[in-house]
């Protein structure tokens, strides 16, 4: 099997007098039809080993080491030398798919004018192909809609589809499946493994277990990566089925399928604090939910699954007030300020002000409330975040730390009740593990009814006391 990228102590460092390491020195090798998959951790350094590779590193960090492709050491040339591979020899698919969109431009537009300006097709051979990729990825629906105009998994699966335009044959998926439901995860996969059989080499970062199992079975490797040491390298079947390091056992048993039991005991419950009583909701023309009747009590966890789009968060915000049914009604509790309904949003990014520190952002939501600026410290303690992370700003976080900051800021406001709205997808099995476990414990500690939405039916299973599936 022939090599066709070479990477020889590939490392990245902070610039300044003292660098510290954040990726210590790894070498690998991408192989024609043969998948790399690297697993771990947020935070562990995946996504700056794929921007290393890619040559688009942040200002303040730099790569030493060697990364050859066709003999050429892409790590020696210069930045526009270097640019002029993008989309034609190497693609990337990123983690953020905001980041990847031009948001004043239609997404068939935009993939449209990839395989004109890259590919070199014709406008009517590239609208034609432009068209047949959203109908592959079942985004036909969205012909002439803006990037924010589609749901998370909607715009991933359109970054996707722009990516891919120049028939690259290194493709580089950073957490390519993130937020998406099972079906649509499956569906990424399978074009993935397209890429690799079709156009060569696929290195897949990503810390869904599910996705790793599917990629193996083109063979490859998998690596295995946790504050940026590559922890262990091998065969993907050896690693996924008997795995060397602690880490990796730890890792591997965390996938939510092998989460023990909830233990639930039979207890009265007190009077509900929220409550919705025979809602109807309709959005787009579609009928999302009819005459569905819930109620949520102090100390309660209730799951929701269901496919994207099925109205998991519609039914959620409409048990904060922030939708209003078509039919039916919502009381919730007058014994408690409207501030007490909290929200722990899916993409935690979009949740803080990118141009603040998060130090700044919870004194703010201190001096606006009246609360004591002295219980921080105990929460951050509570929530295994370090004080430091407070002088930083919301980019500079992992996905982990930052959905344990908005973690944070709820529960200095006290909630009684908290729409959980797919808190973890974004986060590696451990971290996950880690957040279900602190948010159970908090809502049974704190009284508080939680309502959790995932695609993963194994986690809900595993953590809620009850659960509701809604279906298209």
């Amino acid at each position: 099997m022939s090599i066709v990228m070479d990477v020889r102590e590939l490392s990245v460092t902070t610039r300044s007098p003292t660098p510290d390491i954040l990726v210590h020195p790894i070498s690998f090798s991408l192989k024609a039809g043969q998948p790399l998959t690297l697993l771990g951790e947020t935070g562990s350094g995946k996504s700056l080993l794929a921007q290393a590779l890619m040559g688009n590193l942040p200002r303040e960090l730099q790569a030493s080491g060697q990364v050859f492709v066709d003999g050429v050491d892409l790590l020696q040339l210069p930045p526009r030398q270097r640019q002029r591979w993008w989309g034609r020899r190497m693609a990337m698919l990123p983690q953020e798919p905001w980041h990847a969109l031009d948001p004043t431009m239609a997404i068939d537009q935009q993939i449209s004018e990839g395989y004109r300006l890259v590919a070199g097709l014709s406008a009517q051979q590239a609208e034609e192909t432009a068209l047949v990729d959203l109908e592959q990825l079942d985004l036909k629906q969205v012909e002439g809609y803006l990037p924010s105009e589609l749901s998370g998994g909607m715009a991933q699966r359109a970054a996707f589809a722009a990516a891919r335009t120049g028939a690259a044959t290194i493709v580089i998926a950073d957490e390519p499946t993130k937020g998406l439901d099972n079906a649509r995860r499956d569906d990424v996969v399978r074009l993935l493994a397209q890429a690799a059989r079709e156009q060569g080499v696929l290195l897949t970062i990503t810390h869904d277990i599910a996705v790793a199992r599917q990629l193996s079975q083109l063979g490859g490797d998998i690596m295995i990566v946790k504050s940026g040491k590559c922890m262990e390298h091998g065969p993907a079947h050896d690693i996924l089925d008997n795995p060397a390091s602690d880490y990796g056992q730890r890792l591997l048993a965390a996938d939510p399928q092998s989460w023990p039991a909830v233990q639930h005991t039979q207890r009265p419950l007190p009077s509900p604090i929220i409550e919705a009583q025979s809602v109807t909701k309709t959005r787009g023309g579609k009928l999302l939910f009819q005459d569905l009747s819930l109620s949520l009590s102090p100390g309660e966890i209730v799951g929701i699954t269901g496919p994207s789009g099925c109205g998991k968060s519609t039914l959620g915000d409409m048990l904060l007030g922030l939708v209003k049914p078509d039919r039916g009604k919502v009381c919730r509790s007058n014994d408690y300020s409207p501030r007490r309904f909290q929200k722990l949003y899916q993409d935690p990014p979009a949740a803080f002000s990118p141009y603040w520190t998060m130090g700044t952002l919870l004194a703010d939501l201190c001096r606006l409330h009246r609360i004591e600026h002295r219980r921080i410290p105990s929460l951050l303690k509570r929530l295994e975040l370090h004080p430091d992370l407070l002088g930083r700003r919301p980019d500079a976080i992992s996905g982990g730390e930052l959905q344990r900051f908005a973690i944070l800021r709820a529960l200095l406001l006290d909630p009684v009740f908290l729409f959980a709205d797919e808190p973890t997808s974004r986060l590696d099995p451990i971290t996950q593990q880690e957040t279900i476990a602190l948010l159970v414990e908090l809502a049974r500690e704190r009284h508080c009814a939680l309502l959790l939405v995932s695609h993963d039916e194994a986690l809900v299973q595993h953590s809620c006391d009850r659960q509701i599936a809604l279906h298209h």
